[in-house]
């Protein structure tokens, strides 16, 4: 079997960047919704695409001996943002125009991802969630739908859905209830509040903490010491979701409510939620402006996915990539790269 075998499943997508590291057995998947850093209708489908290519792999024992796919890493491309959440533009049109049946099927697209990320696809394989920078509302819940959640320290992490009256309807509730006891849940929906990671990690909602800028030597890592007792560790996980399960019923029933609290939504309540948009909209102006003033090329071919994973890697044409073809790692100056830090934009949404 050919590298390109591998093609169903590193195909070119608009919205997802996917690698693939051998050594670890390792799927890097990799956000970059447009327009702007949140949970599109095309990000959804091509994550529905992804995960029944996985699930295709798992039925052919040749493909798996030959490309065995142990960890499932979600993270993002844009810089400094995780996932910003529910696509609230989509939300308003519909809210408005009280379209029941359209607002139903995105939340049920969401739950479809989160359930299969949330029971590791029913496979014998740790699914993993990277946040660096923001991760809010539904990007939370993206988040927390893996097996592990690992956050570099000064990540931000929030619900902030009760700020124009509504909750997070997309597995917020059942994960963190079953994370951290369901009033702590709960305040922390009601709350609105926007936490670091060093502060979810010492309550238990962060599984690792990461240092700024090592998120991904962190993810390594931490695949390096779970690979050694990964059996042991995989019939823990097992037991975890025996003893307190997560149905996709239970997902869905929630969503439903969600969907009705959506379209008793005001007027007043729908603006906040296009104030979010236009806020987000400068967010990534602003995040474009600073990457072109340090010439970091945000593009498919970000260089930040190379740094991700080990050489050798293939890449999303099946080529196995054994070198690293750039002139450096990164063609920044020290000096740019503090600069870079400095101007980091801790605004929060």
């Amino acid at each position: 079997m050919t590298p390109n075998k591998l093609n169903p499943i590193l195909k070119n997508y608009e919205q997802l960047n996917i690698r693939y590291d051998p050594d670890q057995g390792s799927l890097w998947c990799y956000m970059n919704p447009q327009p702007r850093p949140c949970i599109t209708p095309t990000l959804l489908s091509e994550l529905k695409q992804l995960q029944q290519s996985i699930f295709d792999s798992f039925e052919s024992p040749q493909f798996s001996a030959l490309y065995p796919i142990n960890y499932i890493i979600t993270a993002s491309q844009v810089p400094n943002t995780f996932n910003l959440g529910g696509d609230l533009n989509l939300f308003a049109e519909y809210i408005l125009n009280k379209d029941r049946d359209h607002l139903l099927q995105y939340a049920t697209s969401c739950i479809d991802i989160l359930y299969n990320n949330a029971v590791n696809m029913h496979r014998p394989l740790t699914t993993i969630s990277l946040v660096e920078g923001s991760a809010l509302g539904g990007g939370f819940e993206a988040a927390l739908s893996s097996n592990i959640l690992i956050a570099e320290r000064s990540a931000e992490l929030g619900l902030p859905e009760i700020l124009f009256n509504l909750f997070p309807g997309m597995g917020a509730y059942s994960l963190l209830a079953r994370r951290i006891g369901i009033v702590e849940a709960e305040r922390m929906i009601t709350s609105g509040k926007v936490y670091r990671a060093d502060e979810l990690y010492e309550i238990g909602v962060v599984d690792v903490l990461a240092e700024d800028g090592e998120g991904k030597q962190t993810v390594s890592q931490y695949i390096k010491q779970h690979s050694r007792s990964s059996n042991g560790l995989r019939a823990i996980n097992a037991a975890r979701q025996r003893f307190s399960p997560i149905s996709y019923d239970e997902l869905l029933d929630i969503t439903k409510i969600w969907v009705e609290a959506a379209l008793n939504l005001t007027k007043r309540e729908i603006r906040i939620m296009e104030r979010l948009v236009f806020a987000q909209d400068r967010r990534r102006k602003k995040t474009a402006t600073d990457s072109g003033r340090n010439r970091v090329l945000r593009t498919k071919q970000d260089r930040r996915v190379l740094n991700a994973v080990k050489l050798p890697f293939i890449d999303n044409q099946g080529l196995s990539i054994k070198h690293d073809r750039r002139k450096a790692s990164d063609r920044r100056s020290t000096s740019e790269v503090q600069n870079k830090k400095e101007d980091v934009n801790t605004e929060t949404i």
